[in-house]
């Protein structure tokens, strides 16, 4: 199963490469359920994961001055601090055992697992109907780009994900800023963030082998799905792709709900 779960690193990088987005959000799924990590420790990796694929991401949007760094930095800083809170208070705060009935058990775990579902149901949609809003035409909103930063750091400090789904719509609803420049922006946001978030897990057990590897094996799929996305199709590609994300996020829901609460005999 270990080797699998590697296989399906380079699978996470090849998606990144193809679609510059996207592919990471397996990476806590494959963690748990192939590869044996407890759910708050594959989040801590996924953070590693993420940043570091971001960075690599990044290069071909510096090149082409498609990043706007006072946005970025203005999302960004309030996003340290959502993910510092949700990683240093939230997480220790909540019980092993959240809830516990005849009917049904909610235990820490389950419910990082849950959470994350919800939040690849939410990007599977967004791949699935290619939901783009226009570029605000408006002035930039500085208040609600550092609320929504905050907001968004809490989900990524709470499951791992980089959340380029909820950064890239709102930079282009909140800024003036178009659509290439806020993805690039958004990868620009979810590097810093993400390592950042990682930074305060080192006091915390770390298996370097173990996510070094599995980064590495990311960073090789993301050239890979580079050159590959040349001679492909990248829209019918990222709806599929999409709808797999949906189908993942139904299992963990109904193994998580529903299996797992089922007596054993």
């Amino acid at each position: 199963m270990i080797l699998l779960g590697y296989l399906m690193a380079l699978i996470v990088g090849i998606f990144l490469g193809l679609f510059g987005g996207g592919g990471s959000i397996l990476t806590v799924p494959i963690l748990v359920y192939i590869m044996g990590v407890n759910p708050i420790s594959a989040t801590a990796y996924s953070l590693f994961v993420v940043g570091v694929a971001a960075l690599f991401g990044i290069q071909r949007y510096i090149s082409k001055k498609q990043i706007n760094i006072k946005i970025g930095l203005l999302f960004a800083i309030p996003s340290f601090v959502g993910v510092f809170a949700s990683r240093k208070w939230i997480l220790t705060a909540l019980p092993d055992v959240i809830h516990f009935s005849e009917l049904f058990a909610l235990t820490k775990d389950t419910f990082i697992l849950i959470l994350f579902a919800v939040i690849m149901l939410l990007a599977s949609l967004s791949m699935i109907f290619s939901w783009k809003p226009k570029a605000s035409q408006a002035s930039n909103n500085y208040i609600m780009i550092i609320l929504d930063g905050f907001i968004v750091g809490i989900i990524t400090g709470l499951v791992g994900a980089g959340g380029g789904f909820l950064i890239v719509p709102a930079l282009l609803l909140l800024t003036n800023i178009n659509m290439k420049e806020a993805v690039g922006t958004s990868l620009m946001i979810i590097s810093i963030k993400s390592l950042f978030g990682f930074l305060v897990e080192l006091s915390n057990p770390i298996d370097w082998n173990l996510m070094l590897l599995f980064t590495f094996l990311s960073i090789i799929g993301i050239y890979i799905g580079i050159f590959v996305s040349k001679h492909l199709n990248n829209k019918v590609l990222k709806k599929s792709f999409g709808i797999f994300v949906l189908l993942m996020a139904i299992v963990i829901l109904i193994k998580e709900i529903i299996v797992n609460q089922l007596p054993i005999n």
